[in-house]
């Protein structure tokens, strides 16, 4: 692909979301200890929220690791195959997964940003499911294509 600079930018951005991810994600249990020091909540709900946060942060990086499985399609310039269809479609599931989990952490504390969460991971798994079927029958006519020609 020519080095168009918004593709590159957005590949390198990929990348550093998921190396720091998995610094986060492996931080978590001193982050909310230094974060209980400051708020109440964190210490309150040392446990729960370790797990629930970094259960959807391992989900997070499943997703970050297939975006970047899918833009390597991109910047090959050959997007349309099936590898891009499941990882659209397991996509969608751990966003379906990151939306529960924040679900279950209004258990425990009820806040606007909860719930902004939940919608986001639920829109964001209905639109993961959707791609995948456009993506499938992209693929499946770019292959009744290449078996015409």
């Amino acid at each position: 692909m020519k080095k168009d600079p918004i593709v590159w930018f957005t590949k390198y951005l990929l990348d550093f979301m998921f190396f720091t991810g998995i610094a986060t994600c492996a931080g978590v249990p001193w982050l909310f200890q230094l974060a209980g020091k400051f708020y109440t909540v964190f210490r309150k709900y040392y446990i729960p929220y370790c797990v629930i946060f970094i259960f959807a942060g391992v989900f997070a990086l499943i997703i970050l690791w297939n975006l970047r499985k899918m833009f390597r399609t991109v910047i090959h310039e050959n997007p349309f195959v099936r590898e891009n269809v499941i990882s659209l479609k397991r996509m969608g599931a751990c966003a379906f997964v990151i939306a529960v989990l924040m679900a279950v952490r209004l258990f425990f504390v009820v806040t606007p940003a909860a719930f902004v969460l939940v919608a986001v991971f639920l829109i964001a798994g209905l639109f993961s499911i959707v791609l995948s079927h456009v993506f499938d029958q992209a693929v499946s006519y770019k292959q009744e294509n290449d078996l015409t020609i």
